[in-house]
């Protein structure tokens, strides 16, 4: 497998565990339909939050948040609402967050998590 899928899934799961640890449930993990991708689809006080996740080895590139731009972040929330509809959630109040990773060869990873991006 590509080292950038590894680094990509390696960050997904530490990002779910530390949404985990602050309460959130996760209900889903990489959801697939036609139009995209979804990271992490999680529960947090009663909102399904669609999760985008970018891991780094470093910042030499950049904050993992730069990475998501205007576009990114519109078709995150179309995948939210495409996540819900299938889930029979149509209703339901939609976030969407950000998690950067930052996991520095033998060092602890760093992890930012921005709530209700827009």
């Amino acid at each position: 497998m590509a080292r950038h899928i590894d680094l990509g899934r390696r960050g997904e799961g530490l990002a779910a565990d530390y949404l985990t640890s602050a309460g959130h449930r996760v209900l889903d993990r990489n959801w697939r339909c036609p139009r995209g991708e979804l990271d992490l689809v999680t529960l947090d006080r009663g909102e399904v939050v669609a999760v985008e996740v970018k891991t780094r080895t470093s910042l030499a590139l950049g904050h993992p948040f730069e990475a998501i731009d205007r576009r990114k972040l519109e078709r995150v929330y179309r995948l939210g609402w495409d996540w819900c509809a299938a889930h029979g959630m149509a209703a339901a109040r939609l976030r969407v967050d950000a998690v950067a990773v930052i996991t520095a060869s033998g060092r602890r990873p760093v992890i930012e998590h921005l709530e209700g991006v827009r």
